[in-house]
This record gives structure tokens, C-alpha cells and sequence, in this order.
């Protein structure tokens, strides 16, 4: 008789993560809603800045928006004070936060787990091209912004939050750096939109989990908190990158927010992870559920939150809100002596330089009965300073608006020939007045020196 032999059964392997990737990619990329956003990220900002630069009216509220026509740079500048508010956020709601949750309004979890035969490569592989997807547009929108501006009005110098002059060369690596910067807080909500979208399936407000935390935490950075819970939070990396603008470089607030970024990124990925290993697939009505993820996705960055808190208070020793009046005092003071040296080579007078000034300032906050500490638009400060080979020294008014993140505007008072005017007479003809207003930024994590 001839032995009947069976085979073995055929070991199956999963399919290789770059196989996975390359599969989301094609999904990515095919879907008619990421092209139209790729198509917005590569033209908006450049038809806002040469539009906007060409304007009289220009956006004063935001950093550079006063200077968007003077160069090319400033337009970019601009574009990334609105981006760390609400556009990036929503970006990564449009890849990120949709990614997982598509599946789960397709019913094709089963057919990809079918030909993956792996939750843990389907997961990195989505992971890795959100990713990939996020910072496509990221970068279309530094390109766009910077070649809109410079196209449009040119590659000027500008002045630094602290007054002094950037070349255009300078600015070029600064802007460069600066959208940099603002990566590792758009992994860190590119990753609770993964969270959301593993947690919350096909429920809306898990493709619009970004956008909801970045509202809560930028509604956070709007009040008087202490600055070691601001630095702790990830929305506030996208503004860190004002540091780079300064001379020394303010760079304590940049590692920090990089650090807590990537700190978020790290747990909510983790988090997501988890939670998609742990996943009941048989469940096709899927549509998770609310106080879970409070419980298990939530509650754990709010405790990184509050970790992060005490640890940047302790390393720091960061107390209150960081808003000084030794230091406004100090960056007034600072920004005026640039800016005065700036005005004096254009209206063509002799050549003084900033220690040859001497310049100081005085601040009270909203009268004697308020503690002069703390945000708010009722700052008056008194610019004082000295020319070499003068008796009497110069005055100059200022009504100040400090926001609680640092930056303040400088509204100027008089007297008219130094900053009552928005214009000055240069040789050739009326120029900008770089002393009537201008921004600042103080620095929170400082030390105040010499407070009384």
C-alpha cells in the first residue's frame, strides 16, 4: 500500500512594514480631500503674503505683521504665528486624526487584517504615513510662504524681538530654524490624533481630537498661569521659536517646548498603540467609547501635564506668571536702543551705538495702587537715554500691551520727531519709523536682576 502523506500547514508571515507603508501611502495620496489640502498648503501662503505685503492695512496684532512690507521675510514670520494656533492642529486632524477612523467607516478592518496579518506592522505602517503625509504639508507651507514674501516685496533685513538688525542671510537661517522648531509640537498633535482616531473609530470627535485640544490649551496659554505649567504644555512650542529672533538667543523655551513635544508625541503614540493591540476587530459598528478614553487616553497626558509642570519648575525655578517689570524694563530698554541706532542711520545723523546710549526704562502697571507685575495693556513705561557728548538726556513715552506669553507691543507717545509719528524724513524721502511701534519679548524664564 502506498502512505498517504499530509502536508504541513503553511506558516504564513506578515506582510513587511514597507510593504504596509507604502500600501498607506498609495491610500493617502489617492484620497481627493489630502490633494485639495496639499494644494492649499502650496498656494495660500503664498497668494496671502504677496497680497497682504502689497496692502496698507497689514495684520498688527500678529508678530512681523506690521513689517510685512518692508520684506519679503516677515510674510513667513506671519504665516507661522497662525499656523501654531489652529492650522497645524487641523492638519493633523485631516491625516492623522482620520487615518485609523477611515477604516472603521469602510468596514475594512477585516479585509486589511486579512492580507496584513498583523495589527502591529498595520499600526506602524499608519503611523509612519501620517507621518510622512504631515510633514509634506509642513513643509509646503514653509516653502510656499517664504517664496510668496520674497517674490513679492523682496529679501530685506529686518529686526529682531529685541530691535537689533538681521541681515537677509540671517533671516533666512532664522526662518529656517523657526519652522524647524514647530515640528516636534505638530508630531506631538499628529500623535493625539492617533489616539483619537484608534480610541473614538468612526465618532467625530475622534478626527477632531487636535483640534479640540489645541482650542482647551491655547485657551489655557490665554490667562496668567504660571509660566512652568505654559512651557509645559505642547501648544506652546509654536511659539518658542521667537527666541531665535533675539540676541543672545532665547533658547531655554525652545529645548523645553521640543522636550515636552516630543514627551507628548511619545506617550500618546504609546497610548494609541495599546489601545489598537487590545482591539476587539469583530466589532464592525465600532464607535468607541467616551469615558474610556477619557479615563486611558486623556488622563495620562494631563499627568504628563502636571509631571512636566513640577520638573520645569524644579530645574528652572520659574516662579509666577514670568511678566516682570525689571524685566520689561530691561527688553524695553534693549529693543529702544536698537531701534534708535536703526533710526539714526536713516535719517542720515551721526553714528552712536547701543552702550553709547545708556538707555533705561521705567514701567508702572495701571497706577500706584496695581502690583507692576503681570500681563495686561496698561503698562506706561519712560524710555530715558544719553548722546555722547550731551548734557541733557532724551525722553520717551510708551504705552505698553504685554501678553501673558511674553510678547508685548509698544505703542509710542511722543515726543513726535522720536516716536510720535509713524514716518520719518530720510534724505530719501519718508521712511518707516522703526521707534513709533514695535514688538518685544521678554523673557519668562529669566531671572530678574536687580528687582527691588
Amino acid at each position: 500500500m502506498t502512505a498517504l502523506t499530509l502536508d504541513e500547514p503553511r506558516r504564513t508571515e506578515p506582510v513587511a512594514l514597507r510593504r504596509g507603508y507604502r500600501f498607506e501611502m498609495v491610500k493617502l495620496v489617492s484620497q481627493w480631500r489630502l490633494r485639495v489640502v496639499l494644494l492649499a498648503c502650496l498656494l495660500a501662503p503664498a497668494i496671502y503674503t504677496a497680497v497682504v505685503s502689497r496692502q496698507t492695512t497689514l495684520p498688527a496684532d500678529a508678530v512681523y505683521g506690521r513689517l510685512m512690507n518692508q520684506s519679503g521675510w516677515a510674510g513667513s514670520l506671519t504665516i507661522l504665528v497662525f499656523m501654531g494656533t489652529l492650522a497645524l492642529p487641523l492638519l493633523t486632524s485631516v491625516v492623522a486624526g482620520d487615518i485609523f477612523a477611515a477604516e472603521d467607516r469602510l468596514g475594512t478592518w477585516r479585509h486589511l487584517l486579512i492580507a496584513v496579518r498583523s495589527p502591529r506592522r498595520i499600526f506602524w505602517a499608519k503611523t509612519l504615513a501620517a507621518l510622512t503625509a504631515t510633514l509634506v504639508l509642513l513643509a509646503a507651507l514653509a516653502l510656499s510662504s517664504v517664496v510668496g514674501g520674497v517674490l513679492s516685496v523682496g529679501a530685506h533685513p529686518l529686526p529682531g524681538l529685541d530691535g537689533h538688525q538681521l541681515s537677509s542671510a540671517a533671516l533666512a537661517r532664522t526662518i529656517a530654524l523657526a519652522w524647524l522648531s514647530v515640528v516636534p509640537p505638530t508630531l506631538a498633535f499628529s500623535a493625539v490624533g492617533l489616539l483619537g482616531s484608534v480610541a473614538l473609530g468612526r465618532s467625530p470627535l475622534g478626527l477632531l481630537m487636535p483640534v479640540a485640544v489645541a482650542l482647551v490649551l491655547e485657551g489655557v496659554q490665554l490667562l496668567p498661569i504660571p509660566v512652568a505649567l505654559r512651557m509645559a504644555l505642547p501648544i506652546n512650542a509654536f511659539l518658542s521659536y521667537r527666541g531665535l529672533t533675539t540676541e543672545p538667543a532665547q533658547l531655554s523655551a525652545l529645548w523645553i517646548g521640543i522636550a515636552v513635544s516630543l514627551a507628548w508625541t511619545a506617550l500618546a503614540t504609546f497610548l494609541a498603540y495599546r489601545i489598537f493591540t487590545r482591539r476587539d476587530f469583530t466589532n464592525i459598528a465600532f464607535d468607541g467609547n467616551a469615558s474610556r478614553f477619557a479615563l486611558v487616553g486623556l488622563a495620562p497626558l494631563v499627568a504628563l501635564a502636571v509631571v512636566s509642570t513640577g520638573v520645569i519648575a524644579a530645574a528652572t525655578g520659574a516662579v509666577g506668571n514670568g511678566v516682570e517689570r525689571v524685566k520689561l524694563e530691561s527688553a524695553l530698554s534693549t529693543s529702544f536702543s536698537h531701534l534708535y541706532v536703526l533710526q539714526t542711520e536713516r535719517l542720515g545723523r551721526p553714528v552712536v551705538t547701543e552702550g553709547e546710549l545708556h538707555a533705561t526704562a521705567a514701567c508702572d502697571k495701571g497706577g500706584e495702587r496695581v502690583e507692576d507685575a503681570g500681563p495686561g495693556a496698561d503698562w506706561r513705561c519712560v524710555v530715558t537715554w544719553t548722546l555722547p557728548g550731551a548734557t541733557a538726556e532724551g525722553n520717551a513715552i510708551y504705552q505698553l500691551d504685554v501678553l501673558p506669553d511674553g510678547r508685548f507691543t509698544a505703542d509710542g507717545d511722543g515726543p513726535k520727531e522720536v516716536n510720535g509719528f509713524f514716518q520719518v524724513r530720510t534724505p530719501t524721502g519718508d521712511a518707516p519709523n522703526p521707534l513709533w511701534q514695535f514688538d518685544g519679548l521678554v523673557d519668562l524664564l529669566a531671572e530678574a536682576k536687580g528687582q527691588e
